[in-house]
């Protein structure tokens, strides 16, 4: 008997790929990605990735189903409904305990997104595209408009609810806005900028800056959606 002597290098495979361009989005950005950069990076020729994927954009395109399926999606599974009349039976307990109202439930999302998008910011663009046929990406969508029409919105703000939250959490994880300050107090001269004495303290500030300001975004954002959902419950004259 015989064996086969194992390859040196680990065998490719669409996981090493995503990988390798996912490293090199994050370091480079998304122009840094080429089958050239990535065959050099897996040791191995250029047209060997197209046995996996056919052009670059689909390797992105997985880059980024592959940071959406880092989201937390759980919180949604035990949201209840509207009037508490047998959600649990209808979802066959899904939750495995106490249901979680919508607005929290969107909330502890929002968060997990974000934190998700947090280390790979450069990968946003192609995630702003939309879901397309992602499947980490479409289980997010149907995840969020499920549980808003469980928990009785109409099927048409669920929709707009998903598209807003999705514009919100994206948009700040694009760039910090501490960050796009410069750490020189002389930047800011008095004379032309009276209100900006401290914008030079706001970079390395720029965690609490940025959080902080996300937090504020979004419990307004969910207040003003709590106004709505009340006000489509009220009973018409």
């Amino acid at each position: 008997m015989w064996r086969m002597a194992r390859p040196r290098k680990p065998l490719l495979s669409r996981d090493r790929i995503v990988e390798a361009a996912g490293a090199l989005v994050d370091a480079e950005g998304l122009e840094a990605v080429s089958t050239r950069r990535l065959a050099a990076a897996l040791g191995v020729s250029g047209p060997s990735l197209y046995n996996h994927f056919r052009t670059k954009d689909a390797i992105l395109e997985a880059v980024a189903d592959a940071v959406s399926a880092r989201v937390d999606l759980s919180m949604f599974d035990a949201v209840g409904g509207a009037d508490g009349d047998g959600d649990e039976a209808r979802r066959g307990d899904r939750g495995g305990g106490a249901r979680r109202d919508w607005r929290e439930a969107l909330h502890a999302w929002a968060h997990s997104y974000r934190d998700a998008l947090a280390d790979h910011p450069n990968i946003v663009p192609v995630l702003a595209r939309g879901p397309g046929r992602r499947p980490a990406g479409l289980r997010l969508a149907d995840a969020v408009f499920g549980a808003m029409t469980e928990a009785g919105w109409p099927p048409a703000h669920a929709t707009r609810i998903g598209a807003l939250m999705r514009y919100f959490i994206l948009g700040s994880a694009v760039a910090s806005f501490a960050r796009g300050f410069v750490d020189d107090e002389a930047a800011y001269d008095p004379v032309d900028y009276p209100h900006l004495g401290q914008a030079h303290l706001l970079a390395e500030r720029r965690r609490e800056v940025d959080e902080g300001a996300f937090e504020t975004g979004l419990t307004a954002l969910l207040d003003g959606l709590s106004l709505q959902y009340e006000a489509l419950r009220e009973p018409r004259a």
